[in-house]
């Protein structure tokens, strides 16, 4: 008897595959809060939106303030952002690192990976 494969079960794939890449030294793990920040970021830049330090600490349902400047200096500390210059020497913009970037191509190739074998 076979079962009929649902929808979750892509899904559910790329999570396994995803997983996996945890395992694979690389680039520091990143704690849960850290990983929303780095959505943040990486969908910021590719709406191609500036975004700096005070831009980020100033979402509230991310935390406080304090928290999420710790948050910062650890994802810098472990190479997934960098801070830029702006035209005010006082803003920092918030980028990812290309290690980061990588880090999001594996992402994509476990996605690719996870739709052809369901």
């Amino acid at each position: 008897m076979t079962t009929a494969k649902r929808p979750a079960d892509l899904y559910l794939r790329f999570l396994q595959l995803a997983e996996a890449l945890r395992g694979l030294p690389s680039l520091p793990p990143l704690d849960p809060l850290e990983e929303r920040i780095l959505a943040i970021i990486a969908r910021a830049g590719q709406e191609r939106q500036r975004l700096s330090v005070r831009d980020m600490m100033a979402k509230k349902d991310l935390g406080a303030p304090a928290t999420l400047h710790s948050r910062l200096t650890s994802m810098r500390e472990k190479g997934w952002i960098m801070l830029s210059d702006t035209e005010d020497p006082r803003r920092k913009q918030i980028e990812l690192t290309q290690a980061a970037l990588l880090h999001f191509d594996k992402l994509s190739k476990c996605m690719v990976q996870a739709a052809q074998q369901i």
